[in-house]
């Protein structure tokens, strides 16, 4: 009898032990169902995202911040108007995106180029800072468009986010010219603000007027950039 009890109690315990398991196992599995589910959204999720941004700086760059409507905006990304707000609070944070993302590519893109070459002329590392710049803008045209044309006539309220990471651009470009000029590469009497100023604003201008979507044109218009920096127009 004794032996019947043990392996009675043996068996309660067992069942008690399955019993004691078996709610931690739907929930794990519920949790794992879960994340399967919310795995594809995500994805869809960016790509509703990068559409709005894309059809926002489309707008923004042909007719301003302040002309360019939140139904607009829906409309060109084929979405309804409402569901902007799933994303963007409000077109100020469209703007903000579209603003960074047009500058923030750029500067990510020429930083890349000129530390892949390593050691190199100074002349060499700004010729590759202007030819990946342009192939930025040939990236990001709209965006960095937008970007160059409102800016200026933006309120203050809307232009101070973006200032830090404009004067790090700037102060990027004013290194490579300043040490091109300590190294003797460019003229001394060159002051870098200027050169600065004029070089970006050649090379951000050329999306008004250069067909951006062929490769081996940017390169030869970033050799040619390259060439008017560093020797001129004079006749040799």
């Amino acid at each position: 009898m004794r032996g019947g009890r043990s392996s009675q109690r043996s068996g309660d315990r067992s069942r008690n032990q399955t019993v004691k398991r078996r709610p931690v196992r739907p929930s794990a599995v519920r949790a794992k169902t879960r994340r399967d589910k919310s795995t594809p959204v995500q994805p869809k999720s960016e790509r509703s995202r990068d559409l709005i941004l894309h059809s926002a700086a489309q707008l923004f760059r042909h007719q301003g911040f302040s002309a360019t409507t939140l139904r607009q905006i829906a409309a060109r990304a084929k979405i309804k108007a409402g569901s902007i707000y799933y994303h963007f609070a409000s077109k100020d944070e469209i703007l903000d995106e579209v603003l960074d993302r047009g500058l923030r590519h750029v500067f990510e893109t020429v930083k890349h180029a000129v530390e892949s070459i390593g050691k190199a002329s100074h002349r060499r590392k700004i010729g590759v800072a202007i030819e990946a710049h342009l192939t930025a803008l040939l990236e990001t045209s709209d965006f960095t468009s937008a970007n160059i044309r409102m800016y200026g006539l933006l309120p203050e309220h809307l232009k101070k986010p973006h200032r830090p990471l404009r004067r790090a651009y700037a102060r990027y470009w004013d290194r490579l010219f300043l040490n091109a000029r300590r190294a003797g590469e460019i003229r001394a009497d060159m002051e870098i603000v200027p050169l600065r100023m004029f070089v970006l604003g050649s090379l951000n201008w050329t999306i008004e007027w250069f067909r951006l979507d062929d490769a081996e044109a940017v390169l030869e218009l970033a050799r040619r950039t390259e060439r008017l920096i560093f020797e001129g127009v004079r006749k040799p």
